[in-house]
């Protein structure tokens, strides 16, 4: 038989046993004082209230409220029964004082009768103490003592026993069951009373006056007895009652931070445990059973479940007031719940895009900076910045709602092609980002991103349409813990601006919608450096064409750099780097130095190449940045001149100062040249404000020539350079369909992959040396070989 089986058959024994001896001590006991009315009725009445006060007044014998066991002291009593009643009848006395009272406490008939057995039982242990002391010659007061202790071991040795066998599941955080100071000063106090009460008993009251009976003293010393008990019952209950208060407080306080339902259960069970005072408190599906109490309480709708506090049988039952305590903590459970999923809910909006229910850019945020936070220094995490080519165009051709359309797929698409620890998120109209988490390399992050371009590019049907969206996706790669995330998220977007960038110069393959940002943290500081301090950058050319001879006459210097160990660096992350590190007007000098260079070596084998292009951001024409330089550049090469190109964004601030270089610039023979014209940047005030020699039209506005608009717009801004007297260049012809459009609408010049992509310093010498300045190279009857992926074309010095 179990453990737990053997309980219940000892418990119904034990309840059987304890009936009898009830049943027997109670009506000897009533037989005993119907003997006598007159001198005992009253004696015994006055000995029942008396007991049920000693009994209401225990003493916990453990240091551990409602976990250790407590002891009554109707044995108190005893003393001043025993010259009125014969032994028999008090033991009934007292056994029917705490069925009385504990019938009215607990309404449990079991633990009443198992309480009053048990007391009777002691009361037995008591007389027979007293007996045999006495036989021994012992004083009544000394034995009476004594007899009182062992009343008390008795007690609690079968309280004990109790405990253990029922094996309660009880946390009393390392004590003791019985505390052996507690038990001896209960042990003390007990043996003081009870010599106290036998002395009274045997003189009489220390009070004035003759003639007192028996009765008398015996109902003065319970009187006396009583009082005692209740001076124990009103401390307590104000102790419990602060305790209570307490724990109410406490408990509030507790469930008012609680974040998660998880934890706001468990919170509630330990403000509960405070508050009522339990043995075991839990949350369970089922009511409360017999002695103990239970609240319902609803965390989640649809899943009601039972606040269920127990204490052990034999304890102080529950009280209305405890009851009250637990529906009140459970309905601020219930309200801090509901605040909690109003406020989860709220939460869940303000960090959700409502299109495409990914997480929007404050969410992001967040999660970049927790992830960076809390990932080892084994772990490397990347970011990817997206942006949906051509949505403007799609918008004005299909409507918007074809292009919220295509954004909530495009959103489906994104978080199927990544990994369920990575994370999707929607940061703006048609910009998109994903963190890429618990990465080993680069090339995995690279494997990855072309994995989602592959996936994104599956055709989407539109109406009776089919389109292939396209995305320019710029990738921060992050192998150690980052000290500034958010620069993390600016070089992803600044390379995949320049993915854009490239397009619109006229992107031949697929190669170019990722650009790999060269952010590689402390490392790629140092890399940069040595690189500049070094002087160790490497150009590429691209051809610049005359529409009317159909042939080269300028070069565009574009930059790039293979670094050994950390492989292809885009030019954005060098340039944004060298800004960061102090050196970029450096960078620049040494950028300009080797293509005037390379021009006059071009210019030896082709007379015809009369000018080399830079890209320079406007600031750097001011006299204290590299107004001299520029100047004495010019004048060691007066056969090239010299054009710096001004990307838009910084030409959008330039100043009358630099607007008064720009003038001088010019007058020694320097061009200025306006770059990336067309671009989202773009505005008609750079026509006017901006002094220039030739405006560069962005690829943009010659994506589809076959739209009158754009040929209108070419026209017209081709007819302006004329008035102003600029010249324009149309970058991004791919090819000789556009280049004759072109021709047609009367552009003279052009640059793109049509006329050839960026070669470096070599391969651009050899095809001077063997076609000369032809614009556009003969087909050849071989596979054509295609520029490695790090040479494809790339903005340089420009951000």
């Amino acid at each position: 038989m179990s453990r737990s089986g053997v309980s219940g058959v000892l418990q119904r024994v034990s309840f059987g046993v304890f009936s009898v001896v009830a049943l027997v001590f109670i009506s000897g006991a009533i037989v005993a004082i119907l003997a006598d009315p007159g001198t005992r009725v009253a004696a015994a009445l006055v000995g029942v209230v008396c007991v049920g006060a000693l009994e209401m007044a225990w003493i916990r014998v453990g240091s551990v409220p409602h976990r250790t066991p407590a002891i009554s002291m109707p044995v108190l009593a005893i003393p001043a029964l025993v010259p009125v009643l014969p032994d028999q009848a008090i033991i009934g006395v007292v056994m029917f004082g705490i069925l009385v009272v504990l019938l009215v406490e607990s309404r449990r008939i079991a633990v009443s009768v198992h309480s009053a057995g048990l007391a009777g039982v002691g009361c037995l242990v008591y007389f027979l103490i007293d007996w045999l002391l006495g036989r021994a010659g012992v004083a009544a007061v000394p034995a009476a003592a004594a007899a009182s202790a062992g009343y008390v071991v008795l007690v609690l040795a079968l309280e004990v026993f109790r405990v253990r066998l029922i094996n309660a599941p009880t946390d009393r955080g390392g004590h003791l069951l019985v505390s052996p100071l507690r038990l001896g000063a209960l042990l003390v106090i007990v043996a003081a009373l009870t010599m106290f009460s036998v002395r009274w008993v045997s003189v009489g009251l220390p009070v004035p006056g003759e003639g007192r009976t028996s009765i008398h003293t015996a109902v003065g010393t319970l009187l006396a007895s009583f009082t005692v008990a209740m001076i124990v019952i009103v401390v307590r209950i104000v102790w419990d009652m602060r305790r209570r208060l307490n724990g109410l407080v406490l408990g509030s306080s507790i469930l008012s931070g609680t974040r998660s339902v998880d934890s706001l259960a468990d919170a509630l069970c330990q403000a509960a445990a405070t508050a009522v005072g339990v043995q075991s408190i839990a949350l369970q599906p089922d009511p409360a059973e017999a002695g103990a109490i239970g609240v319902p309480v609803t965390f989640t709708p649809g899943e009601p479940r039972f606040l269920v506090a127990r204490r052990d049988p034999m304890d102080g039952a529950f009280s209305g007031v405890d009851r009250h305590a637990l529906q009140a903590l459970v309905a601020t459970a219930e309200l801090a719940g509901q605040a909690r999923q109003n406020v989860a809910g709220l939460t869940a909006k303000a960090n959700t895009d409502p299109l495409t229910g990914l997480p929007n850019y404050g969410a992001f945020q967040e999660a970049l900076d927790t992830i960076n936070n809390t990932r080892s220094d084994a772990e490397a995490i990347a970011v990817l910045f997206m942006d949906l080519d051509g949505f403007k165009r799609l918008n004005d051709t299909y409507g918007h709602q074809v292009g919220d359309e295509v954004l909530r797929v495009l959103g489906q698409r994104l978080r199927q092609a990544v990994r369920a620890h990575d994370v999707v998120a929607r940061v703006g109209g048609d910009e998109f980002v994903i963190i890429l988490t618990r990465l080993a390399s680069l090339d995995e992050a690279t494997a990855i991103a072309q994995r989602i371009l592959r996936a994104s590019a599956a055709p989407l049907a539109v109406g009776t349409d089919s389109i292939r969206p396209s995305l320019s996706i710029g990738l921060a790669f992050s192998a150690l813990i980052e000290t500034d995330v958010a620069s993390l998220v600016h070089d992803a977007d600044h390379s995949m601006l320049m993915v854009k960038k490239s397009r619109r110069r006229g992107s031949i393959d697929g190669e170019a919608s990722i650009n790999v940002s060269g952010h590689r943290s402390s490392q790629f500081n140092a890399t940069v450096a040595r690189v500049i301090d070094e002087n160790q950058l490497q150009l590429a050319y691209q051809p610049i064409v005359s529409l009317v001879t159909g042939r080269i006459w300028a070069f565009e210097a574009l930059l790039r750099y293979v670094d050994p160990e950390l492989g292809a660096i885009s030019p954005p992350s060098l340039v944004e780097k060298s800004k960061s590190l102090g050196r970029f007007d450096k960078l620049t000098r040494q950028v300009a130095e080797k293509a005037m260079t390379a021009a006059a070596e071009f210019r030896l084998v082709e007379p015809g190449i009369i000018c080399m292009t830079i890209n320079i951001e406007a600031g750097q024409l001011a006299p204290d940045r590299l107004g001299t330089f520029w100047e004495d550049l010019n004048g060691r090469y007066p056969e090239i001149s010299l054009c710096l190109e001004l990307n838009e964004r910084s030409a959008v601030r330039v100043s009358d100062q630099v607007r008064e270089q720009a003038n001088r610039l010019r007058d020694v023979g320097i061009l200025i040249a306006l770059d990336d014209y067309g671009s989202e940047d773009s505005s008609v005030d750079s026509l006017v404000r901006v002094p220039m020699d030739i405006l560069k039209i962005d690829r943009s506005l010659v994506d589809d020539l076959a739209d009158v608009r754009q040929r209108e717009v070419l026209t017209a801004l081709q007819s302006f350079g004329d008035k102003l007297e600029y010249s324009m260049i149309v970058e991004g012809v791919e090819n000789e369909h556009m280049a004759v459009q072109l021709a047609h609408l009367g552009i003279r010049s052009a640059q793109g992959f049509h006329f050839g992509v960026p070669r470096g310093f070599t391969e651009t010498l050899d095809r001077l040396d063997e076609f000369g300045a032809e614009a556009v190279l003969p087909a050849r009857t071989g596979p054509v070989t295609q520029p490695a992926a790090h040479t494809a074309p790339v903005l340089v010095t420009e951000s």
